[in-house]
């Protein structure tokens, strides 16, 4: 290859980038710009991939952390002959295109995740290096590596100062990854201006501390420095490996290179003119040489002979393992296996039951069934019930587990389960935390939920019921805050059989879903209606003849409290409703005459009661309607006091249900 070729092919990048910013009027080019040498010395001649398949299992991943630069990764989809067109890139942050501001997974052909909340990349590249090892560890057999390949990152200043991306990196350290590699653009710029004013420690001795292997380019211009490096760090046995390449944001642009004007707006017509004469490139929007786009495209070729000899592999495999094959199958379809739902326990009413309990119990019978099924918590598996039975824990160098140890990580916790998602073939990955740490978790939340991944938050100590820990372990708003992020499915359930039907909504449910339990312990509930009335969201779980006088409707454990006013009530003479209400979610999904069903609207007077802000339950008990609930934080003290002193009882709905019937 001659140097030319290779100035060619990086050139074009750059062009391509900077033309579509300033087309779009908004954009990011200095990173397209600075960086384009280490995507070209990766993607030309590192990276395992087949433009022609942008899904083939084996393929390494590249994720685009600092994904305001997304125009780097759309130029090289391109030039690569992914099938993003010219005229898509001209389409650069324009409605319906597939160009969007931000990196957008489903959106783009070998875009692996939805980038641009920075650090979260990152993060999501760790759980793509531990799907990559466990997966390796199941499947793999002496001469059949059918899982064998790396995953990069390209990450900048911004990442390296978010905390999710420290904690990933941490636990990446301890974990051994020693396929996965980040490539960090060190250009000392952030929008505001010189890295220094915020961001002066030196980050190879950090990610060294880490447990991280590391590597500096000094020149991020040296093509063959970078080779070098990348193929340094792919040889690694003993953990990650960071090469810190010194980069000059908008390199080329004669005013703005090396300062914060190059980062988050388009360069410019006039200052494109001078950056195509610093290069000496043709005065042409949009302009592709031919020698370079055949030189990008060789990566199809490449791609197509990658994914042949791994196929050849991979048929003799399966003819040699069928077992495997058929796990093989269903991992990576996400199609769950015959009968996995097999050994999920039915309840009767007698012993009091804490769903946290129960559902570490449902989630025992179920993982059993599907190998594939990881996940782990943070620091919290005695509180939080789910451990995998028999199974393996993460640990120092032992990535490959089922039993995932996050420590006290929430946020990366939330990203590395939405990567393990990403990667494919990791069954419903799941993580855990007590409820009030959602908060540290809901960027990731929501980015899964904008990526409709089948990930599963498992939330334990839902309430005030978790007593005298104090208001801040006591979730309130929580429940209501969560069932307003579209695509994610909030489910509270009020017993243990609730929480079997939970749990088998959230396995077979495409987007992801947050699971609520108690720490208390709660009666059981019985009824064949309770499984198809989880899965709706809302249901009639107790009722009278004709039309009802009056409907109570609880969610969680205060259904129970519902259900003693119910049985009052109905002793009274009043015809009484009672509605459980797990998932606002799933009720609003039904169709109208469901809703209608279950809350017929001639019926005006409608009480609801749970232990947490009111907010979204005006919905359902409407203008004429009471609702009980905790409008404040908590406080500390046994939980029966907490109740009671809160008036979140059973008293206090028939009281309001009384002034309603007057």
């Amino acid at each position: 290859m001659t140097p030319d070729i290779q100035s060619l092919a990086i050139n074009t990048v750059r062009m391509l980038s900077i033309d579509a910013i300033q087309k779009a009027d908004s954009g990011h080019p200095g990173l397209p710009m600075g960086a384009a040498p280490m995507a070209y010395a990766l993607w030309h001649n590192h990276l395992q991939h087949n433009p022609r398949n942008p899904s083939w299992a084996n393929r390494d991943r590249f994720v685009l952390s600092a994904g305001h630069g997304s125009m780097l990764i759309y130029s090289l989809l391109h030039l690569s002959g992914y099938d993003v067109s010219l005229e898509e890139i001209k389409r650069f942050r324009q409605w319906g295109s597939i160009t969007p501001g931000h990196p957008e997974y489903g959106e783009t052909p070998g875009v692996e995740t939805t980038t641009g909340p920075l650090g979260q990349g990152a993060a999501n590249s760790v759980g793509m290096a531990v799907a990559e090892a466990y997966l390796a560890s199941y499947f793999n057999r002496p001469g059949y590596e059918v899982v064998n390949h790396h995953t990069y990152a390209l990450v900048g200043d911004g990442d390296m100062m978010e905390g999710v991306c420290v904690e990933a990196a941490s636990l990446a350290g301890t974990w051994g990854l020693n396929k996965l590699i980040w490539l960090y653009d060190d250009n000392k710029i952030t929008l505001d201006g010189d890295a220094e004013m915020t961001f002066t420690e030196d980050v190879g001795a950090r990610f060294r501390a880490y447990g991280w292997n590391t590597i500096r380019v000094e020149d991020g211009n040296d093509v063959a420095a970078l080779n070098e490096a990348i193929q340094t760090a792919k040889t690694s046995t003993t953990g990650p490996t960071l090469i810190l390449v010194r980069t000059i944001i908008g390199y080329g642009s004669p005013n703005k290179q090396g300062t914060s004007k190059a980062h988050g707006s388009p360069l410019g017509k006039d200052e494109i003119k001078l950056v195509k004469e610093f290069f000496g490139w043709p005065q042409e929007d949009f302009y592709v040489p031919g020698d370079a786009l055949e030189h990008w495209r060789e990566a199809v070729d490449k791609g197509s002979d990658l994914q042949e000899k791994w196929s050849n592999l991979f048929n003799t495999w399966r003819a040699s393992f069928p077992d495997l094959a058929d796990d093989w199958d269903s991992a990576m379809s996400g199609r769950l296996p015959v009968g996995w739902d097999a050994d999920i326990p039915t309840f009767v009413p007698g012993k009091n039951l804490a769903t946290r309990n129960v559902s570490g119990d449902v989630l025992n019978a179920i993982a059993k069934h599907i190998p594939t099924m990881i996940g782990g918590d943070a620091d919290l598996a005695g509180s939080t019930k789910t451990l995998i039975k028999g199974a393996g824990n993460t640990g120092k160098g032992n990535a490959a587990a089922r039993n995932l140890r996050f420590g006290v990580r929430e946020h990366a916790m939330g990203a590395i389960v939405n990567g393990l998602a990403l990667h494919g073939g990791i069954v419903k990955p799941y993580s855990a935390t007590f409820y009030t740490f959602s908060d540290y978790m809901r960027p990731s939340m929501r980015l899964a939920a904008l990526m409709n991944l089948p990930t599963v938050f498992v939330f334990t100590h839902d309430s005030i019921g978790l007593g005298e820990d104090g208001p801040t372990h006591q979730p309130v708003e929580h429940t209501a805050a969560l069932s307003t992020i579209p695509n994610l499915t909030t489910l509270r359930p009020a017993d243990a059989n609730e929480t079997a039907a939970a749990w088998r909504v959230a396995m077979t449910l495409p987007n992801p879903v947050a699971l609520v339990f108690t720490r208390q312990d709660l009666p059981v509930l019985q009824g064949e209606h309770i499984r198809h009335g989880v899965a709706r969201g809302g249901y009639v779980l107790a009722d009278c003849d004709g039309t009802p006088d009056i409907i109570l409707i609880g969610r969680g454990s205060e259904v129970h409290l519902a259900h003693e006013a119910y049985k009052t009530l109905t002793a009274e003479g009043v015809k009484v409703r009672l509605v459980s209400m797990p998932s606002f979610n799933l009720f609003e999904e039904q169709p109208v005459q469901y809703r209608n069903s279950v809350l017929p609207p001639q019926v005006t007077r409608r009480v609801s009661i749970e232990a947490g802000v009111t907010f979204g339950w005006d919905r359902y008990v409407g203008l004429n309607g009471a609702m009980i609930g905790l409008n404040r934080f908590g406080a500390s003290a046994p939980y029966e006091t907490l109740y009671a002193e809160f008036g979140i009882t059973a008293e206090a709905v028939l009281k309001a249900a009384r002034e309603l019937l007057k």
